[in-house]
């Protein structure tokens, strides 16, 4: 029989598998909670021995190990840098807010979007996460600091739409009452907008938050930053974006990076606000527009520089006298690089040093 992964499955399945072995069906209501808790089936005394050495030989258990940890000294924003059971690594940060514990988690180890500002795709995609790799990153996370995570963002290493069965087998297991039971309008999703998978995700009826990585108010700017935008411009992005609101009802967040030079200049700001308001907003439907403002995290490897504060605060001013809400983004652990690639990129590059 050829190995299954236990944290990918949903109790029904796990039911289903428990049976398929010649065990009680009913094991899974014991096993799924505690799986979820970061408890491995060797460790769940309520189960039969016998039962625990035939999951040791038939299933996969493996939560993400701890390979590094960097807590700030700033605001106690932790990163981590998960290994994986094949030896790769993917990174998750847990920062603290007063409504509660976020974690940015990665999607992908690695990335093929090869947006030029992202530490996170250099060197591409090596392989897409399954759920129960996601669902590890959550469970070790909140394991390691002995604290509840309430919060999920999916903004880490990866795109997550371009895993998308994965992603949405994680979103319903995470969500699962007998699991973690995070709410879905807890969990942010954020893609660099492909459109094909936010015109699936519309259709599943899951009432998280879609953050789009905009980073440009037009198709010359967006494309030479962000190579999605060749196959998917801005006019159809902005379309999809609207439609979701239709469909869903729910308010998207709109990410934008500022690179100095490149994005961040008073006529940027305004040629963003209009093609915002063009596309989405009218006489009929006034869609609820926020610009999340993110001054660029500065890679050796990109050249890009942040913005200084007097041209955010410009940019954020002008937006705003246009209708659209902006806020820039409150940098947390700026002392441990809290952004994500760099500190999987620096493990890679002394393993391959040794």
């Amino acid at each position: 029989m050829e190995q299954r992964e236990l944290l990918s499955m949903t109790p029904e399945e796990l039911r289903a598998f428990l049976v398929e072995l010649g065990e009680p069906g009913y094991r899974a209501d014991q096993i799924f909670p505690q799986m979820h808790k970061g408890i491995s089936p060797d460790e769940m005394t309520n189960l039969p021995l016998a039962l625990r050495k035939k999951l040791d030989e038939v299933a996969i258990w493996n939560l993400p190990a701890v390979c590094k940890k960097l807590v700030s000294a700033i605001d106690g924003t932790v990163k981590y840098l998960f290994a994986l059971s094949d030896g790769n690594c993917v990174e998750s940060v847990v920062m603290q807010y007063e409504h509660g514990n976020t974690i940015c988690i990665s999607s992908q180890v690695g990335c093929r979007m090869g947006c030029k500002f992202c530490a996170s795709t250099i060197g591409g995609k090596v392989r897409d996460l399954s759920a129960g790799e996601l669902l590890g990153q959550v469970i070790a996370a909140g394991k390691d600091t002995g604290e509840r995570i309430s919060n999920i963002v999916l903004m880490g290493i990866g795109e997550p739409l371009d895993n998308y069965a994965q992603v949405l087998r994680f979103l319903r297991l995470v969500n699962h009452p007998l699991g973690l039971n995070i709410g879905y309008r807890h969990i942010s999703l954020s893609t660099c907008g492909l459109v094909d998978g936010i015109e699936k995700l519309q259709k599943e009826d899951l009432p998280i938050t879609l953050s789009i990585s905009l980073h440009a108010p037009d198709d010359e700017t967006r494309s030479a930053i962000m190579p999605v935008n060749k196959r998917w411009g801005v006019d159809a992005l902005l379309s999809a974006c609207r439609a979701y609101f239709r469909a869903t009802g729910r308010r998207i967040s709109f990410e934008y990076t500022l690179i100095s030079g490149k994005n961040d200049s008073p006529k940027d700001a305004e040629k963003l606000a209009a093609v915002l308001n063009s596309h989405l907003r009218d006489r009929k439907e006034s869609m609820p527009i926020h610009v999340n403002l993110i001054p660029v995290n500065e890679v050796a490897e990109t050249g890009f520089h942040t913005s200084d504060r007097a041209a955010v605060r410009k940019f954020a001013a002008i937006l705003e006298a246009k209708g659209i809400r902006a806020t820039v983004r409150r940098t947390l652990g700026a002392d441990i690089n809290a952004s994500c690639g760099q500190l999987r990129r620096a493990a890679a590059g002394s393993a391959g040093a040794e």
